[in-house]
């Protein structure tokens, strides 16, 4: 029975995933007749630019100190190992559609940031909070009167919820960190903890803060340090290339310690690291956006794109390419070691110093950017009241806990239980396909939200003044 659980949740991470990924790419990029495409340089540089129409405040997030969470959470050691493994199996084609996934799938980021900005709640003391279960709640519930909403946030919010429990963040950082400085695993563990503690104790605005330092130095440290590399191997850029656009399309011939694959390889494996490195259409971080103080829905839906262009564009890429350039992709090695043995071979053993650094910052945003989503799914759950209050504190107290555990329990017991990586994936997945699903039925919505800013910010069409911008203001009109 465990046998047929796992092939069926394996079975559903793969085709049907990113099918329906695929498809909703797709379906918001025709609707907006190509937004991410068109206004790409707005994309780009809104998170740069001071947006004049808003006050900053002390209490609420910032655009920007939004996007910076919801970047260090979908940032992370995949960045590192994974884009590696997908091009060392299936070919430097695999980077170009991992390409193509992240152009779609910032059309789908933009469309549930958008959503979840839209629909949010504004708590008494200004504070605001949304994603996809009160899009679910007020899009689907109270909009459209499916009295069955609250299955499916249900089933959203505790499939999320799962993931609380169970974490490898804690651990991949623990052993990236103990083996570069020969130091037990248990140090860096508590380390993290420590670091992970210090932020959330100072509540949503200081996660918000830190991640708007940290975030964009921990991107460019690493990228930079990968660039460097790549201007030592100038002469193999446009060799790399050339590979990556023939292998887009073509079958590759086996080199090496590479196997050899075909188009279709290519395509899977591009599109799958694209899917679970920026999580587009995860939901999650739009649970984060909803509360960033904005006056347009879009302009947060904005930096969804972003989050979705820095995450896969840039990051990914420097991986893609550090591999392809230096010629590791074909040693046969995979995940983070091949990206170390890039580094390595170019900056000597300081290149282990890089990439444990770079996975503890990559674990802490992540467990930091975390946080804040289990933390506004906690507040839809429950009424305001001295019971909320308790259970919120105990959250914030219990958060690095149980991926401090999990190390504890690999490093003293030998290893981790397989079938708790297992349902940790099921209870991701599902959440996914019902997202998508809602997003979709909601899309005309968005679109009207498209339309209410290219006339009020692009100067294409005409304002219409009773437009209501936010949910809440449609029903108090």
């Amino acid at each position: 029975m465990w046998d047929k659980f796992e092939a069926f949740t394996y079975w559903l991470w793969g085709t049907p995933l990113l099918m329906i990924i695929v498809l909703a790419g797709i379906i918001f990029t025709l609707l907006s007749k190509g937004f991410q495409f068109r206004h790409l340089w707005r994309i780009l540089k809104t998170p740069f630019k001071k947006d004049p129409e808003l006050i900053d405040s002390k209490t609420k997030l910032t655009p920007f100190q939004a996007v910076s969470i919801a970047v260090g959470g979908s940032v992370g050691v995949s960045n590192i190992s994974g884009v590696g493994t997908a091009i060392a199996t299936g070919g430097p084609g695999a980077l170009f559609w991992l390409w193509i996934a992240a152009l779609l799938g910032m059309m789908i980021k933009m469309a549930e940031v958008t959503l979840a900005v839209y629909y949010r709640t504004t708590k008494e003391d200004g504070t605001h909070f949304g994603g996809p279960t009160y899009y679910m709640q007020k899009g689907l519930g109270e909009e459209r009167g499916w009295k069955a909403w609250p299955i499916l946030a249900i089933l959203f919010g505790g499939g999320i919820f799962i993931t609380f429990f169970i974490t490898l963040q804690n651990y991949t950082v623990s052993e990236a960190v103990g083996t570069t400085f020969n130091i037990p695993y248990m140090i860096p563990s508590l380390l993290l903890v420590a670091a992970v503690y210090a932020i959330i104790l100072g509540g949503l605005k200081r996660v918000g803060e830190i991640a708007s330092y940290l975030v964009p130095f921990m991107c460019l440290f690493y990228v930079l340090c990968v660039v460097l590399i790549l201007i030592m191997n100038a002469s193999q850029i446009p060799h790399a290339f050339s590979q990556i656009f023939k292998g887009a399309f073509t079958a590759q011939a086996a080199v090496g310690g590479f196997a050899g694959a075909g188009m279709a390889k290519a395509i899977q494996l591009g599109f799958a690291r694209s899917v679970y490195s920026n999580e587009a259409g995860w939901g999650t971080s739009p649970m984060i956006h909803a509360t960033a103080e904005t006056n347009h829905p879009i302009k947060q839906g904005l930096m969804g794109a972003f989050e979705v262009f820095a995450d896969t564009i840039i990051v990914c890429t420097a991986t893609g390419l550090l591999v392809i350039t230096t010629g590791f992709w074909e040693s046969g090695v995979k995940g983070a070691e091949l990206t170390l043995l890039a580094l390595e071979a170019n900056i000597g053993s300081f290149s282990r110093v890089v990439v444990a650094l770079s996975i503890f910052f990559f674990g802490l945003t992540t467990a930091t950017g975390w946080y804040t989503y289990y933390y506004v799914l906690l507040n839809h759950a429950f009424k305001d009241g001295p019971a909320k209050k308790v259970i919120l504190i105990i959250y914030k107290a219990l958060t690095p806990v149980f991926g401090c555990l999990l190390t504890y329990i690999t490093v003293f017991k030998g290893e981790t239980p397989e079938q708790v990586w297992v349902l940790a994936d099921f209870s991701s997945v599902i959440p996914t396909f019902i997202n998508i699903g809602v997003i979709i039925i909601l899309s005309g919505t968005f679109i009207k939200l498209l339309k209410d800013y290219n006339a009020r910010y692009l100067g294409k069409g005409t304002v219409d003044p009773n437009f209501a911008i936010f949910y809440e203001d449609k029903v108090k009109n």
